[in-house]
C-alpha cells in the first residue's frame, strides 16, 4: 500500500477496517471492529494470530513517541520498515499525528542506498531493527548530519554494536514494545545520546502504567493497548475482545521507578539439573565475552529436551560465522559458566528462520532441530 495515504485525515476518521497486509480468510461482520487496524504477529516463539488495534490507539501511541522524541512539524519521520508490522505502521502514524513530513524508502534493504536516502529525503527520525543497525556499522557507512534520532526496536541491539554506531555517528536509541502496546512501551530519551550506548535501562513512557506479576513478569495498562484478537473458528475470523483492563506480556523485567531492564522471557526458561536457567540470558553473555564479534540475533542457545538433565544447552549458529570466533567466545563462556549452565558443541546450520524483520523466529528453529542430531 501507499504509505502516504496514512497521513491523511480521512484515513484515520475512516470507520472501515483496515488489514496493511493480506488477511487470508473471510472476515465476519462485527461492528467492534470499526476504526481498527489488523496487524499479523507471531512474536519470537509463538503461533502466527490477528491483533486487533483501534486508530485511536495507534495514534495515542503517536503522541507519546513524539513528545517523547521532541518531535516538531518541521520534522521528518522516514519509514524503511514494512508496513504491516506495527513498528513501521507507527512511524507513519507519528508522522501524521505531528504534521510532520514523511519519507518512504521504497527499495529493498540495502545499507549503502538507505544511507543515501536518509541523506537527500532529509530525514530527522527514524526507527530500524537491531539487523539493519548492524549492517550499517559492517559496511563502515557514517549517518547523515540531518539525522537526529534512530530508535531501535523489535529486538535487543547489544552495547558493543551499539557503540560502533554511534562512532559512526548514527544516533541509535534503544526501545522495547511490542504489537499489543501499538509499538513502543520503553524508549531511551534523547540525552541517552550524550553517553556511552547502553541497551538498559529504558524509561516507561508516560502513557504507560506498569506493574510486576509474582512471576516477574510485565503488566501493562494504557491509552495504546489493543482491543482484541482475531481467532479462527471454522474457517471464519471472529473478533475475540480483550477482557482484563491490563495486558500480561511475556516478558520478564525490573523496574525501579519508571526505568525498566528485560530479564527474559516467562517462556524461555527451563530446567537443566533442576535449576532454572533463561537460554536467552546466556547469549547475552556469550555477545560480550566474544568483544563483538558475535551480534545479538545471529544465533541461539537451544534447550534440548533430555531424560537425564532435563534440558541441554545447545547452541546453533549459521555456518557463515567465523568458526574460529565462535570457539574462542564459547570457550571464556565455558571457563566462567557454572556446571548446570554448560553448552553442548555448537551446531551450525545453513540458515535461521527470520521475520520480515530479521527477529529470530525460536518457534520454528525448535522445531527445525527436532531433524537434526545433535550427538
Amino acid at each position: 500500500m501507499d504509505a502516504t495515504l496514512l497521513t491523511s485525515a480521512d484515513f484515520w476518521s475512516d470507520p472501515t477496517p483496515f488489514v496493511p497486509a493480506g488477511f487470508g480468510g473471510k472476515l465476519q461482520a462485527d461492528d467492534r471492529l470499526s476504526g481498527s487496524v489488523l496487524f499479523e504477529t507471531s512474536g519470537s516463539s509463538g503461533q502466527p494470530k490477528w491483533v486487533v488495534i483501534s486508530k485511536a490507539a495507534l495514534l495515542a501511541s503517536a503522541a507519546a513517541v513524539n513528545r517523547h522524541l521532541r518531535v516538531r512539524p518541521t520534522s521528518c519521520w522516514g519509514l524503511a520498515l514494512p508496513l504491516h508490522h506495527v513498528g513501521g505502521f507507527g512511524v507513519a502514524a507519528r508522522a501524521f499525528e505531528a504534521g510532520c513530513r514523511l519519507e518512504v524508502d521504497e527499495k529493498r534493504w540495502d545499507a549503502s542506498t538507505f544511507c543515501e536516502w536518509l541523506a537527500f529525503s532529509g530525514v530527522t527520525h527514524t526507527s530500524l531493527v537491531p539487523t539493519q543497525v548492524y549492517d550499517l556499522v559492517q559496511a563502515g557507512l557514517r549517518a547523515p548530519a540531518t539525522l537526529e534520532i534512530m530508535v531501535v526496536g523489535g529486538g535487543h541491539l547489544d552495547a558493543p554494536t551499539g557503540r560502533k554506531a554511534r562512532t559512526f555517528g548514527w544516533p541509535v536509541i534503544a526501545s522495547y514494545g511490542m504489537t499489543e502496546a501499538s509499538s513502543q512501551i520503553a524508549t531511551q530519551e534523547m540525552e541517552a545520546l550524550d553517553h556511552l550506548y547502553q541497551p538498559l535501562p529504558l524509561p516507561v513512557l508516560p502513557i504507560w502504567q506498569t506493574e510486576l506479576l509474582p512471576s516477574g513478569q510485565l503488566r501493562i495498562f494504557g491509552p495504546a493497548l489493543f482491543s482484541g484478537h482475531m481467532v479462527l473458528e471454522g474457517g471464519i475470523w471472529r473478533y475475540l475482545p480483550r477482557q482484563e483492563m491490563g495486558y500480561d506480556t511475556s516478558d520478564r523485567v525490573a523496574l525501579i521507578g519508571n526505568q525498566l531492564t528485560l530479564l527474559g522471557r516467562a517462556d524461555s526458561l527451563v530446567k537443566v539439573l533442576g535449576e532454572l536457567v533463561d537460554p536467552e540470558a546466556i547469549e547475552r553473555e556469550l555477545v560480550v565475552f566474544s568483544k563483538g564479534s558475535l551480534v545479538a540475533g545471529s544465533f541461539a542457545v537451544m534447550p534440548v529436551p533430555d531424560e537425564r538433565c532435563g534440558h541441554l544447552l545447545v547452541p546453533v549458529f549459521e555456518s557463515a560465522a567465523d568458526r574460529c570466533q565462535v570457539a574462542a567466545a564459547l570457550a571464556e563462556y565455558g571457563a566462567r559458566s557454572l556446571g548446570f549452565r554448560r553448552l553442548r558443541p555448537p551446531v551450525f546450520v545453513a540458515r535461521m528462520p527470520r521475520s520480515a524483520l530479521g527477529k529470530l523466529l525460536r518457534g520454528e528453529l525448535s522445531k527445525a532441530c527436532g531433524n537434526i542430531n545433535f550427538f
